[in-house]
């Protein structure tokens, strides 16, 4: 996450504080994806060299809801429920307000408020258990709430285990077998597992390629995060890298593999499908989305000609691209959009994207 214009003040934790999450992930050679062909690398490397770039890899963008930034709500992350509504966690904190996570269905008409949380604080990081159960990571000055928080479906909310005060929990999901939570620190730079039945929060991995850039303008480390195909990907924001961390047979860290860097304001990000590990990441403090081809090429496919305004997390559905905006530049636009995805664009030759995109590069 990425507060531009809108500092935090380091009251909360002894820490400079800004935040805003984005985070891409390129694929790992050894994984096999219908989507992520040689042809599919050959066409995105040739999309580098400036050849054609005619059709748009996003099209159709339009804002499905809009939400009031002066009272905390804007997007950080989000989650797709299987009736097509998207659970949204509200930052709150940062943006002066109260922090929230919101149900919005899939027109945008109709949201309801699932938790309400405590003024100061931050909600950041949502997913979704087998069960409905939404966790979510609360980030707060008080030792009391700070941590990993479940919202069982019917139920009201708890917290299942607690993180320090003074640390950032960012991105979060679940392993495929709903057993264990996974979440990226971002002051320190670190990946911690929870238990979905709660207990102790451990620290899963710590390694310099998940550390702030201290010299960067916002020092943060370890911020979006997604389980996909047997590994944690992971983004780092102010050394712009995604980074993919096999899960070993014992449940450990397995070798990170950088598979992507260069990738400047990288905050959360999405695969395009469970098989395929062709990403989708918002690139906050840039104001665009980009492709990250399984060869490292990026394509910028959404710019701020689109709307996009500190997009800050990605989802995808079938043809369809949800993107939260935090709305933290002066505009203070916060919303959801949704475009639709050119295959055809995404695959071919063409490296320009939608809204006046740009080349891909390797």
């Amino acid at each position: 996450m990425n507060h531009r214009g809108t500092p935090l003040k380091k009251k909360r934790f002894g820490l400079a504080a800004a935040v805003a999450v984005t985070s891409a992930v390129l694929v790992s050679a050894a994984t096999v994806s219908p989507y992520a062909t040689a042809a599919t690398a050959t066409s995105a490397a040739s999309a580098a060299t400036g050849q054609a770039r005619s059709k748009p890899v996003v099209t159709h963008v339009r804002t499905v809801a809009s939400f009031d930034f002066a009272v905390g709500d804007a997007p950080e992350n989000v989650t797709l429920n299987p009736d097509g509504s998207l659970t949204v966690s509200m930052l709150g904190g940062s943006a002066g307000g109260r922090p929230a996570l919101v149900r919005v269905d899939a027109s945008g008409r109709h949201r309801e408020v699932l938790v309400a949380g405590q003024p100061g604080d931050m909600i950041t990081g949502n997913t979704r258990g087998h069960d409905g159960s939404v966790y979510y990571n609360v980030s707060s000055a008080d030792a009391a709430r700070s941590g990993v928080w479940k919202l069982p479906l019917g139920g009201s909310p708890r917290r299942i285990a607690a993180l320090p005060a003074g640390e950032l929990p960012n991105g979060l999901a679940i392993d495929p077998a709903g057993h264990t939570l996974y979440l990226a620190e971002s002051f320190k730079g670190a990946v911690w597992t929870v238990p979905v039945s709660g207990g102790t929060a451990t620290r899963w991995l710590t390694d310099a390629s998940l550390t702030p850039d201290q010299a960067a303008p916002l020092p943060l480390g370890a911020n979006g995060l997604r389980f996909h195909n047997g590994a944690v990907w992971v983004s780092n924001f102010s050394k712009g890298t995604l980074l993919r961390v096999p899960v070993t047979a014992t449940g450990s860290a397995g070798r990170v593999h950088v598979v992507a860097d260069a990738v400047v304001g990288i905050d959360d990000f999405n695969f395009l499908s469970g098989r395929s590990d062709v990403v989708f990441a918002a690139l906050n403090s840039l104001d665009e989305i980009a492709v990250i081809y399984p060869n490292g090429a990026k394509r910028t496919v959404l710019t701020k000609a689109d709307g996009l305004a500190s997009p800050t997390a990605t989802v995808v559905r079938g043809q369809r691209l949800y993107i939260t905006d935090g709305g933290f530049a002066e505009s203070r636009d916060a919303k959801l959009q949704q475009g639709k995805i050119n295959f055809s664009a995404l695959f071919g030759g063409g490296g320009g994207g939608g809204g006046g995109g740009g080349g891909a590069t390797v």
